[in-house]
């Protein structure tokens, strides 16, 4: 942590790229390349100033004219000198200007290093460092207003008024066991009750946020299922607007399972076309089917694809397979190809479909907006598709100010907390020695502690920055 690190800090493609040093050396290094056109040099400039002038690097030839921005520790990003040079976006130019800086002894920067620097100075907790990650990969508003307010600190400030309150409970736990002999009480039980009621309830209204919380920062997982060759890579690719699956007249084409990312009406869903579900002795295709069946179990929405040019018995087969995997889903039964079958037979296929529905008790709504004759070879009825699944989705309007989880570490360490927050209530409740109710609650502190990244091991740490792009 000690050394000076370096990274290209934007995307290749655009006009302009930026260079990112961080360091102690960091203004030092940059001076060896880097000439104003006018005024101090660097090293005497005030933080926060730009300099305009020229790098040269091999044998004082010149690379670039570039603007180079100096800010001064600890008022930056990392906590240390941080200097970043503006210059036009060649890959030429970029290569040797990180050349030099890493002849000179800079190192180049690990995923992430700039803002776990960032977090072990001081400079953020480690929920606030994670949120960087989640805001540059935000795809809609939603996951956009998530990462801000965890960024800005409000799930940081959520989870610290739950600490305080824990460790409220803890210190007169423990005075209690210090005066033991004296046979003191220092808190009321009932006045404990009601503040470990307190805490559980905001700790049980995060946990459950999550499934929301998981669903904007992720997508919302849509299964594509049915038998084979009949139209789910074609409704891929019509719901995406783009050719993602490839489409054949020939059964088995999709052995795996393909995904793709689409924003409809504000809300991010993540499609899953699956391979299709039939008896095979295809080992390749076996597993194939059995990649659909998991993603069926994991998805919330399920899209039942039906041809309605196949026998009763093949989809009665089907339904056994892929309806009791529904359980509490939302479902939609498309009767597919409506631009080649007569109504008559797409009627007939529907009311079939609707009671095999019924016998397995999936919970699909049989009005006319849920089950559908569709095409997704010409996108019929395609945006009623789209409105039922913003529908089933079911996301709510999420504010600035909204606290939500959607980190599946912070999930995770929650509910060890809530866990343990349960085992104090029911400790007090049951008359227990202090002693024994207060190592729950330590427990229950420790986790919250390891979330804001007070208690957490370099492991975990190296796996969480891992995650991020190079030069943030």
């Amino acid at each position: 942590m000690n050394d000076t690190i370096c990274a290209l800090a934007t995307p290749q493609g655009g006009a302009i790229s930026i260079v990112r040093i961080s360091g102690e050396k960091a203004i030092e290094y940059t001076s060896q390349i880097f000439t104003p056109r006018k005024g101090l040099p660097l090293s005497q400039r005030k933080s926060h100033t730009v300099a305009f002038g020229d790098i040269s690097t091999d044998g004082n030839e010149m690379l670039d004219e570039v603007l180079v921005t100096i800010m001064r520790a600890p008022y930056t990003y990392t906590g240390e000198d941080v200097v970043e040079i503006s210059c036009h976006a060649s890959s030429y130019i970029t290569q040797q200007l990180l050349l030099a800086l890493l002849d000179m002894g800079a190192r180049q920067a690990a995923p992430g290093e700039f803002t776990m620097r960032a977090f072990m100075n001081g400079k953020m907790d480690l929920s606030s460092a994670e949120a960087v990650a989640d805001l540059i990969a935000s795809t809609s508003r939603a996951s956009h207003r998530l990462a801000m307010n965890q960024l800005k600190g409000g799930f940081s400030n959520e989870l610290g008024k739950l600490r305080d309150k824990l460790l409220k409970l803890t210190t007169l736990m423990e005075l209690e066991l210090d005066f033991s002999e004296e046979d003191v009480e220092f808190a009321d039980r009932q006045e404990l009750q009601a503040l470990c009621q307190e805490v559980e309830t905001v700790m049980t209204r995060l946990v459950d946020s999550f499934s929301v919380g998981n669903a904007v920062k992720n997508g919302v997982p849509v299964a594509i299922v049915g038998e084979t060759n009949t139209g789910k890579s074609t409704l891929l690719n019509a719901l995406l607007r783009e050719d993602r699956a490839i489409v054949s007249d020939i059964c088995g084409t999709t052995r795996d399972t393909i995904e793709g990312m689409m924003t409809i009406g504000g809300v991010t869903f993540r499609f899953i076309d699956t391979a299709g579900v039939r008896e095979t002795h295809d080992v390749v295709e076996k597993m194939g089917i059995e990649r659909t069946l998991e993603q069926l179990k994991k998805s919330s929405i399920a899209l039942w694809m039906i041809d309605p040019t196949a026998d009763a018995e093949q989809i009665e087969e089907l339904a056994k397979k892929l309806l009791p995997m529904c359980g509490s889903k939302k479902l939609a039964v498309l009767v597919n190809k409506c631009d080649i079958v007569e109504q008559s037979a797409l009627t007939k296929v529907m009311e079939h479909a609707k009671q095999l529905v019924e016998n397995y008790g999936a919970e699909a709504e049989w009005s006319e907006n849920d089950l559908w004759t569709i095409s997704a070879r010409n996108g019929t009825n395609i945006d009623r598709l789209e409105e039922f699944l913003v529908r089933s989705a079911a996301i709510p309007d999420i504010s600035a100010e909204d606290v939500v989880v959607t980190n599946a570490r912070h999930y995770e360490a929650l509910k060890r907390a809530l866990e343990n927050i349960r085992e104090v209530q029911t400790g007090l409740a049951g008359g227990l020695p202090g002693d024994l109710v207060s190592e729950p609650l330590r427990a229950a502190i420790r986790n919250l502690s390891e979330i804001l990244g007070e208690l957490t091991s370099d492991e975990i740490l190296g796996n969480i920055f891992a995650n991020f792009c190079i030069g943030k």
